[in-house]
């Protein structure tokens, strides 16, 4: 695997940009792939937190080691503190990412794939919201995953103030009071996808049960769910914490529709 830092132009953000990559290649220490096997090829974009930025999935887990044996590339953007969501005060993080960013990854990398059964998104906490938002957006993804996600879909949305103040949350979403049933609300977002479009992405979801974001999850998920998607919903014990990200992202790598090969499984 190629593990690329590509720094590159966002005419919609109007200014520099980086996400890091990883991506399969012919080698003598990867799995006898042909280069047919890596032609039109899977992609993950995987989200980060609050937090982090383009680096710190390879930082704080083991994704590049899980995909080492397995033809999908990984492609990891940043959003800044933005939320991946057009800001009240003139930046179009969303648009950047869902709309402009997959261009920029077909011109850059022509073998990653650009069909919908091929193109995944998945985040943790902030990016768990990120993933649900772009899946809902638009009919590119076919499969979304959340993981410890900050989902907003209820009213008792934990105490922002203990993340940033008031101005901040404002800079983002504008009246805070009025998120709920705006266009960056995940439920409302889902329900104007299940008006609008045929297929709709499958869903996977995990918390765990000491995270302060548990009842949001537990609100949040089976308003989704009763919308139709296919949902899979997993608890397990554990907190808001690199440990366990760390471990659920491969669950996240065995549900997607891939030929996922650990190391360990190996003859």
């Amino acid at each position: 695997m190629a593990r690329l830092a590509v720094n590159y132009y966002s005419q919609v953000l109007g200014m520099d940009r980086m996400m890091q990559v990883i991506l399969p290649e012919l080698s003598d220490h990867m799995p006898a792939w042909t280069a047919a096997d890596l032609q039109d090829i899977p992609v993950l974009y995987l989200l980060h937190g609050m937090s982090g930025d383009q680096d710190v999935w390879s930082r704080r887990t083991s994704i590049e080691r899980l995909v080492r044996q397995t033809p999908i590339a990984i492609v990891m953007p940043s959003t800044d503190l933005a939320w991946y969501t057009n800001t009240t005060y003139g930046m179009a993080y969303l648009d950047a990412l869902l709309d402009e960013l997959p261009k920029k990854v077909a011109t850059l990398f022509p073998q990653i794939s650009q069909k919908r059964e091929k193109n995944f998104v998945a985040g943790l906490s902030m990016g768990g919201y990120g993933a649900f938002k772009m899946a809902f957006s638009n009919d590119q993804f076919s499969y979304a995953a959340s993981l410890s996600g900050a989902l907003m879909g209820d009213p008792n949305f934990p105490n922002r103030t203990t993340w940033q103040n008031d101005a901040y949350w404002e800079g983002i979403f504008g009246d805070m009071s009025q998120v709920l049933g705006s266009k960056n609300d995940v439920i409302t977002l889902a329900k104007q996808q299940v008006a609008s479009q045929k297929h709709l992405p499958k869903l996977y979801a995990w918390i765990g049960e000491q995270d302060y974001l548990y009842q949001n999850n537990l609100t949040t998920l089976p308003q989704i769910a009763a919308l139709g998607y296919d949902l899979t919903f997993e608890t397990s014990p554990g907190t808001h914490d690199w440990y366990y990200w760390d471990k659920q992202i491969e669950r996240v790598l065995e549900w997607l529709p891939i030929a996922y090969q650990p190391e360990e499984r190996l003859a």
